[in-house]
């Protein structure tokens, strides 16, 4: 049984052989793109799980096909940077990646990740909350969808599990280390600027004024609360 369909994208080709050869002797199908375009068009075509894309691609880069994919699939997205530079890691987070892996990396660390996001739902109680209410924001956790007074908002999986997570424990501080090991998994727990980007992207998308948020709130040092007293959630 296959261990899952991964797309690599990367225009370096003895990168793509490199990680076609690992990935397939790890029990994955394996497919891989020179380029964003050729990304998108096998997607198109073919179902994967999980994309792992190059992020500085000549032509249509990493960043814009990582928005565009995330654009109509919620499909495992795990973006490779070239350099450790905080800024790299903000805009493929922001793009809507799942993580993201600095070049070069060790095979081991990849598979990790790689094996984290094909698993990324959250733990335990997470999948009872339902529908959540937040002035003239509605998140329905079934759907997938955020309707607020402007129409439809999207949100990435991620934004969509830590938000999940936080409305099922509201009214209580979330740390950094559960958060991260609740929605990215048990391996993570460090990651606090990948919870520093999810929050100021959902603020952005479910506060009436993202900068004095009512909903969203940091608990400085420790982590995050979802504070319901102005809202409604529904947990049947």
């Amino acid at each position: 049984m296959s261990a899952g369909r991964i797309l690599v994208v990367d225009d370096d080709p003895q990168i793509r052989r490199v990680m076609r050869v690992t990935l397939v002797t790890q029990g994955f199908e394996v497919s891989d793109a020179r380029s964003g375009e050729e990304a998108l068009e096998a997607l198109r075509r073919q179902g994967v799980d999980l994309v792992v894309l190059d992020m500085n691609m000549p032509g249509l880069g990493g960043i814009e096909t990582c928005r565009l994919i995330r654009a109509d699939s919620e499909v495992a997205i795990i973006m490779l940077t070239v350099r450790d530079a905080e800024a790299d890691q903000v805009e493929a987070l922001d793009a809507g990646a799942d993580d993201y892996v600095t070049k070069p990396f060790r095979t081991q660390e990849l598979l990790a990740r790689i094996r984290a996001a094909l698993r990324r739902a959250p733990a335990g109680k997470a999948a009872e909350i339902h529908q959540l209410t937040l002035g003239r924001v509605v998140v329905d956790f079934d759907a997938r969808q955020v309707l607020s007074g402007d129409g439809r908002v999207r949100l990435t999986p991620k934004e969509f599990d830590v938000l999940r997570y936080l409305a099922v424990h509201a009214n209580k501080v979330v740390s950094h280390r559960e958060l991260l090991q609740a929605v990215w998994g048990p391996d993570y727990g460090d990651e606090v600027d990948y919870l520093r980007v999810i929050m100021n992207q959902l603020r952005k998308k479910v506060e009436a004024q993202p900068s004095a948020p009512v909903y969203l709130l940091t608990e400085p040092w420790v982590g995050y609360r979802l504070q319901l007293a102005d809202a409604t959630r529904d947990p049947a």
